[in-house]
């Protein structure tokens, strides 16, 4: 099993959520976040008056799949997500040991 977290714009995360939705993603986790990566933020001008922005807003998406589907899920968010643009985001996929359904005990694959 694998974590898939994708930190992308806050504008796409509905298209983002449809995508795993048709890919039959069973749960998600969706956070609002703030940070930068290597654009460092931005400089905003507020009534004549410039000022750094240096933590964007994100949206943060936590997926748990099977390791047969990681491939398939980290397309869709990608596809979906890309501008082309500084700020796109990132997708970070790790191992996930064990999963334990609080409800019903079930662990492993049959919890997601």
């Amino acid at each position: 099993m694998k974590k898939v977290e994708a930190i992308i714009r806050d504008e796409k995360l509905s298209a983002a959520k449809e995508a795993l939705k048709t890919l039959g993603v069973a749960g998600m986790t969706v956070t609002e976040v703030k940070g930068h990566g290597t654009q460092k933020g931005i400089t905003e001008v507020y009534r004549g008056r410039q000022y750094a922005v240096d933590l964007l807003p994100k949206i943060k998406i936590e997926v748990v799949v099977d390791d047969k589907d990681v491939k398939k899920v980290t397309n869709a968010i990608c596809e979906v997500s890309r501008t082309g643009s500084i700020g796109d985001g990132k997708i970070f996929v790790s191992n996930v040991e064990d999963i334990i359904r609080i409800r019903t005990g079930e662990t492993g694959a049959k919890a997601i």
